[in-house]
């Protein structure tokens, strides 16, 4: 056996391509194309996406078409089913808002709700009688316990109680049933459950409207005799209305009209209340009555929600027809009851003074639906809104919701009059301070820089107020960490929009001063998150927020998640913007760092939560520079692995950021040999510490060659055969491996193999130690497969092959450390050991490719043995009769066509001797 001699140089030149200076270069931005004529006829293609050809004719006709039928689309009674779709979903959220009680209070007024039989039912007259006779015998005996889910479900028996009746032309007793219906409305004793009671009982009340309407218009349409007198365009008017409509229609407004009850006869009429179009001219007119009528309703619940039912019906009206002159005087009317109630002066129903935070909350609802529907239409003045009547916060507060942003711009220092004359106790007032403060930011028209400062100056006056008091031990509402947080995440906005940025310091002095007093709670941190995201986004340079007063000092109070959240963002902007090199910066930075890292719970985070921060945290490291301070950078990397030992990836940063140090001191011209040394100790430390026996390899193996590069032989040793160590762990993985494991793993120990042919061989250990550890490795691996056992065969055979050679392909540190050909120089037990090695691997791997079960495969591994075994030994008897094999096995497993197979046998011949190559013919 003797290995075949390589001159690598000539190798290299001969299998190079010949290099041709180009004329143009070929990633530079191509000529623009030739036009091509095509010949036939021209087929006009119509693109929905392409804009239209306003010097079309028909282009126009097509836009016209477009409008008309746009008009036709958006016509009336599309815009009512929407107003329909709209009622319906905040009938939803009434329900879903409001937890109701398990049971239900029902007074003796809703007997309709208590099934009894006839012969004792009383009329509402009687029951008043007994009321006044004896209050508090009437109280104990008229009220009944019922469930919530039986009231429910015996109101949805009443509306289809009162359908069916309808359908059999009882229109008597369904109106009856509706009455009883209305009149559950006038029990408020049960708050919670009010707002489900009115979408229950409305949506009853609606029924019975619809049906009274289709019946007029019927009325209108079809004679009794069932004659067709016309059809009702949808903007008919009473002059298009025949007599006998006319009078079933008044037929029905008198029958409310009878109705005894107040709350019962406005519920009614407003449900009836489109049915005005048949009579009169402007429907819309009636809504001032029925305004004045309410405001005879004393209970503050119940009036507020007839004042949003009249809304909803109104909205059947005409759209043209209706002005939101009712609507302000309906808001101004509720800010005179809100007044009352909380003033305590509301005494006619005692029990709604006993929760009127509830109350309000209740009311809320309504507000906000009312406000809305006043600010659909734009055009129409709401002057009156401001009027003299002094606001409740509840309903600035929805006001301020609905306006638009130009009006509060242009508004701005009469609604903070407004907010402080409104400070009561119906609404959070720094809720109508954030809020203001956002419409402001939303504004896409900048606003004077004077103005601004005059509206962010009253309101810090307000918080400098407090902050005084909260000196003295004076309590103020104010001096509430969360309130104030609430208004300042606000305001923040503005100040650094306009640049305002000397007001920074008045904000977080008051955080500070109120968050060292009481400390931070749970709820308060979001939104301090809130503020300090936004602080970090504007400044561009981060030494400029940490110079911020208190800025740090309220970092440090904070906690939990919000904090990490802010460290995070802190990484994101320090490692975008190039090194790091201030070292005040870095220590802050290496402190955040370790709060963050001291914040995860390690043991039971998920690996998907971890992967950010550790990537930020391994992105600082990566981003420090101390330049030419070295020995610095390694304290510095040193401190980072005791700090943040839990981090893996962290610490694969740290071995390339020190074998990147040692080559860096490498290239100085000063001898460094001690730094370099100190170094590859500290990856040789850190390795090991990594989870993952590959990574573990990886890592060696590149200190290995950096301590090559250096001169440090006994190191790369060691860390060579530490390395083999990994290798030999790999069993201890999972077995389920998937080929692009497998693969790696194979690319790495061929790069063990490549890099052993730099690596000076030592007599004591023996010039083949670590072949034959790999060796001897892969015989010991149960999991390893067929083929990839071939591959690294052949790998440790071209390893022998290339270290027999007289001149090495390469050498560590440009020949500066001396390479095997040069310290074992024609030393005979040098090359013996070497065939002795490449004989043992040889054989093992002709038995180890007919090991393979699959036949294709089998076929390539012998291909791949043979060419690897050709191209590292002469092809003497011994070596040609195992090539010989090899290319019979694969003749037996691949197609005769095979390229593959073809190219080796050509190769084969061409290496044999002349007297040899008849003996392989070049065909199958």
């Amino acid at each position: 056996m003797e290995f075949r001699p390589r001159n690598y140089s000539a190798e290299e030149e001969s299998h190079s391509l010949p290099r041709v200076r180009a004329e143009n270069d070929p990633l530079s931005t191509p000529c623009s194309s030739k036009e091509v004529d095509v010949v036939g006829q021209k087929e006009e293609i119509y693109d929905p996406l392409r804009g239209i050809d306003a010097n079309s004719p028909a282009s126009l006709k097509d836009l016209q078409y477009f409008d008309d039928n746009s008009v036709k689309v958006l016509s009336e009674s599309s815009s009512v089913q929407l107003q329909e779709k709209e009622w319906s979903s905040f009938k939803k959220f009434l329900i879903q808002r409001f937890s109701v009680p398990k049971t239900v209070s029902v007074s003796a007024m809703s007997d309709v709700i208590v099934k009894i039989g006839k012969a004792s039912e009383r009329s509402s007259t009687n029951m008043h009688l007994e009321e006044l006779e004896d209050p508090q015998k009437f109280a104990e005996e008229g009220v009944r316990m019922i469930t919530q889910k039986e009231y429910v479900s015996r109101l949805h028996e009443l509306k289809a109680e009162i359908a069916h009746s309808w359908q059999n032309d009882d229109r008597v007793t369904s109106l009856k049933l509706t009455i009883k219906v209305t009149r559950l409305m006038m029990d408020t004793s049960v708050l919670q459950f009010y707002p489900m009671l009115f979408a229950l009982a409305t949506d009853i009340m609606d029924m019975l409207g619809d049906m009274v309407f289709e019946r007029i218009k019927c009325k209108a349409e079809v004679s009794e005799d069932g004659t067709r007198i016309c059809y009702l365009p949808a903007d008919f008017t009473s002059s298009d209305i025949c007599s006998d409509a006319k009078e079933t229609c008044n037929n029905w407004f008198y029958k409310i009209g009878s109705i005894q009850e107040l709350l019962p006869r406005i519920y009614l009429e407003l449900a009836i209340l489109h049915c005005w179009r048949f009579l009169i001219v402007q429907p819309a007119d009636c809504l001032k009555r029925l305004v004045t009528m309410i405001r005879g309703i004393a209970d503050p619940l119940a009036s507020a929600y007839c004042r949003l039912y009249m809304v909803h019906c109104s909205q059947k009206l005409p759209h043209c027809s209706v002005s939101v002159g009712y609507l302000i005087i309906c808001i101004n009317d509720m800010k005179v009851q809100l007044s009352r109630v909380m003033s305590a002066r509301e005494t006619s129903h005692g029990k709604l003074l006993e929760n009127p935070a509830l109350l309000i909350i209740l009311i809320e609802p309504t507000i906000e639906y009312i406000m809305k529907s006043i600010f659909k239409d734009l055009n129409q003045d709401k002057k009156e809104l401001f009027g003299t009547i002094p606001c409740v916060s509840v309903i600035l507060h929805h006001l301020l919701k609905e306006l638009p942003v130009e009006v509060v711009q242009s508004n701005a220092a009469g609604i903070i009059n407004l907010i402080e004359c409104s400070n009561d106790t119906s609404f959070d007032q720094c809720l109508n301070y954030r809020l203001l403060g956002f419409k402001l930011c939303e504004s896409r028209r900048q606003m004077e820089v004077t103005n601004v400062q005059a509206v962010v100056n009253r309101v810090i006056e307000v918080f400098r107020v407090c902050a005084s008091c909260l000196c003295n031990s004076v309590s103020t509402q104010y001096d509430c960490l969360e309130k104030y947080l609430t208004v300042v995440d606000a305001f923040v906005d503005i100040v650094l929009q306009y640049g305002m940025d000397n007001y920074l310091s008045i904000i977080l002095e008051g955080v500070s001063e109120r968050a060292c007093i009481k400390g931070i709670a749970e709820n308060e941190l979001a939104t301090l998150e809130s503020i300090f995201i936004k602080l970090l986004t504007h400044f561009n340079n981060l030494e400029d927020a940490f110079s911020l007063s208190h800025f740090v000092e309220i970092l440090d109070m904070m906690y939990g998640s919000s904090r990490s959240v802010i460290i995070v963002h802190i990484l994101k902007i320090a490692t975008r913007s190039g090194y790091l090199r201030d070292p005040t910066t870095i220590q802050f930075l290496i402190e955040i760092c370790q709060a963050l890292h001291d914040d995860i719970d390690f043991p039971n985070v998920k690996e998907d939560d971890l992967q950010q921060p550790a990537r930020l945290i391994s992105r600082f490291v990566q981003m420090v520079d101390y330049g030419a301070e070295m020995e610095r950078q390694l304290t510095f990397l040193v401190e980072c692995r005791g700090a943040f030992s839990g981090i893996n990836e962290l610490k694969e940063t740290l071995v390339h950021k020190s074998n990147h140090l040692a080559i860096k001191a490498m290239k100085d011209s000063k001898n460094h040999l001690s730094f370099i040394k100190a170094c590859i100790a500290f990856s040789e430390v850190t390795i090991p510490s990594i989870s993952a026996p590959i990574r573990q390899l990886n890592l060696f193996l590149e200190t290995a060659e950096v301590a090559l590069l250096g001169g440090l032989i006994s190191h790369s040793d060691g860390l060579l055969d530490s390395a083999i160590t990994c290798l030999e762990s790999l069993d201890l993985m999972n077995g389920s491996r998937v080929r692009a494991d497998v693969d790696g793993i194979l690319s790495t120990v061929r790069k063990v193999c490549s890099l052993f042919v730099m690596v000076p061989g030592s007599v004591e250990r023996g010039v083949t130690n670590i072949p034959k550890s790999i060796f001897f490795l892969i015989n010991s691996l149960s999991w390893m497969a067929p083929r990839f056992r071939t591959r690294i065969l052949c790998a440790v055979i071209t390893l022998t092959a290339t270290l027999s050679q007289k001149k090495l392909p390469y050498h560590a540190n440009h020949g500066k450390v001396p390479g095997n050909e040069l310290l074992f120089f024609e030393d005979q037990s040098y090359c013996e050991e070497l065939k002795s090695l490449s004989k043992c691997v040889l054989q093992n791997l002709v038995d180890v490719v007919h090991q393979e079960p699959s036949q294709a495969s089998r076929g390539v591994m012998a291909l791949e043995a043979c060419d690897c075994i050709m191209s590292s030994f002469k092809l003497n008897p011994e070596i040609s009769t195992i090539c010989s094999k090899l290319i019979e096995t694969a003749k037996l497993c691949l197609s005769e066509n095979d390229k593959y197979l073809q190219s080796t046998m050509e190769l084969m011949n061409k290496y044999l001797p002349t007297t040899q190559r008849a003996v392989l013919p070049l065909t199958v």
